[in-house]
Formats: C-alpha cells, structure tokens, sequence
C-alpha cells in the first residue's frame, strides 16, 4: 500500500509541477496578452480534462477496491460462523458427555451406605 502512496505522491506532483511550468512558461512568453490569455484558456481546460479522467479513475479503483473487501468481509464471516456453530456444536457434545459420565460412574459404583462392624 505504501508503493501506492507514493505513486500517487509522485503523479500529483508531476501535475502541479508540469502545471506550473506551463503557467510560467506562457506568462513569461514573448507573445500579445489575447494570445497569453487564450493559451491559459485552453491549457485550463486541458487541465480540467485531465483532472477529471483522474479522478474518474480514482473514483473507479475505490469502487473496485471496495467491492473487494466487501467480498471478502463476506467471506470471512461466513466462514466465522460455520467455525463459530462447529464449536459450539463440539462444546455441546463436551457438555453432554461430562454430564453423561458422573450418572454412568453413580450407577456402577457399590453402595457404600451400609455400616461397617
């Protein structure tokens, strides 16, 4: 996960970076204010374009990421409680067969309420 950070550390600012090359590069260019502010128009879209494929694509790896761990959550609990029924099932055989061994042991023993002479 810490590849994808920084991933996305190094795209983000490989935009804003190119951005702001652009930016300086157009204000700082020899060139007319109309030509200047129609390059800044077409760049800004560009750059909207650009923002929302990503974030669409963002958006579209959430989901999917999403819906794995949702799978798999289910997953687990369905598991959870087949091994959750399987022990409680093999405590309830422990528990009758604990009672089951003092009533077996009671009736096989003598009676021993007689007086010894």
């Amino acid at each position: 996960m810490s590849d994808r950070d920084n991933f996305g550390s190094f795209l983000s600012g490989l935009i804003v970076g190119g951005v702001t090359g652009a930016i300086v590069a157009l204000l700082l260019a020899p060139q007319s204010g109309e030509e200047t502010r129609k390059q800044i128009k077409e760049k800004s879209v560009e750059l909207h374009d650009q923002a929302s494929t990503y974030v669409d694509e963002v958006v579209a790896k959430t989901e999917k990421v999403v819906d794995e761990v949702s799978d798999k959550t289910g997953e687990f609990l369905d598991t959870t409680k087949k091994k959750a029924a399987e022990v409680a099932e093999k405590g309830q055989v422990l528990l009758e067969s604990k009672k089951e061994k003092p009533a077996a042991t009671k009736a096989a023993a003598p009676n021993k309420t007689t007086k010894q002479e």
